[in-house]
């Protein structure tokens, strides 16, 4: 065995005794992960449980189909798996991190016109990683990768970075394997409800670079996922084929996954829209992301909005809703 320890050694607690996960066991009730070794950083509100072998051994070997291209209108380039994820164990693999991972719902002012405006995330939300500036070393501290010493930084110091934990990183490296790109981010959305949604907007910010590749996956109630094309330039020689660009509608099932690559974010809005009637599917989805952010600013910008300073939240499974977390309730973690 090397000496040298690996990232998810640091991640993991020695357990009391580890539970013998078998592929035969795949309905069992997955939220019950006392045994399980834990991914643990001093950034975790609470331990997470790492997955049961034999998820982690699916996950390896996907995806379960190759994915399709849809690049037949201007600057859209996208690759949809239908599915990624197998439906048997998208629904495992839902219930698993609905359970186990931390969630906030952040709270932030925007000002507009001269108007201060209070905004309330209108899903809930948790985010993981680190911009490709700086590395988590084997125990967990942030390293500047050009000096290779403790990074110091102030927005890292108001919020702290945290690793992606096993159970979303094992997901992350099969994306890498799957589509040829590489991420140092992890959001995670959950849609407890119809009413949850995330109005038009692109993932084009600076701290992306240019081009960057999002890789979008959906587990749990179907959702639509709508695209349109940004309004073009007035008096630019692809004005008319722009306008001519169809709006997008892909009604995203368990298990899917889209990569929107290439010129598709400087140009393409895309959005979940609020949806009436009765929630499928246990009534709630979760969307997972990956993204590479280049510079200490994007860290930054995405702690803000997905962690924020309020408080934890966990999903607790009797109520079958989030519920506010506390320290008195961990323990252990």
């Amino acid at each position: 065995m090397s000496k040298k320890r690996t990232l998810d050694s640091f991640f993991t607690t020695p357990p009391k005794k580890a539970k013998t996960e078998d592929h035969n066991h795949q309905n069992e009730d997955v939220n019950a992960s006392k045994g399980l070794e834990k991914s643990a950083h001093s950034a975790y509100p609470f331990q997470i449980a790492r997955l049961p072998i034999y998820i982690s051994k699916e996950i390896s070997s996907l995806p379960a189909r190759e994915g399709r291209a849809i690049n037949d209108q201007p600057h859209l380039d996208l690759l949809y798996f239908q599915p990624y994820i197998p439906s048997y164990l998208a629904k495992t693999f839902f219930e698993f991190l609905r359970s186990e991972l931390p969630f906030y719902r952040v709270e932030y002012k925007i000002k507009r016109g001269g108007i201060e405006t209070q905004i309330r995330t209108p899903r809930w939300t948790t985010v993981y990683g680190l911009d490709e500036t700086s590395r988590f070393d084997e125990d967990g501290n942030i390293i500047d990768v050009k000096t290779g010493k403790k990074a110091s930084d102030r927005l890292y110091d108001r919020y702290p970075p945290r690793p992606i934990p096993q159970c979303l990183d094992e997901l992350r490296k099969s994306t890498e394997a799957a589509t040829g790109c590489q991420f140092n981010f992890c959001l995670v959305n959950y849609y407890a409800s119809g009413s949850d949604s995330i109005s038009y907007h692109s993932d084009d910010e600076r701290f992306l670079g240019p081009e960057p590749a999002i890789a979008s996956f959906s587990l749990g109630a179907r959702r639509d996922f709508l695209m349109k094309h940004k309004p073009p330039v007035p008096g630019a020689a692809d004005e008319s084929t722009i306008r001519a660009a169809k709006p997008l509608k892909l009604p995203l099932g368990s298990g899917d996954m889209i990569l929107m690559r290439g010129k598709t974010q400087s140009n393409w809005l895309h959005s979940i829209p609020k949806r009436s009637g009765k929630n499928q599917e246990d009534g709630g989805r979760i969307n997972i992301t990956f993204r590479r952010a280049m510079v200490k600013g994007g860290t930054d910008n995405y702690y803000n909005y997905n962690v924020g300073t309020g408080p934890v939240y966990r999903w607790d499974k009797v109520a079958r809703e989030m519920k506010l977390w506390t320290t008195a309730k961990a323990n252990g973690g």
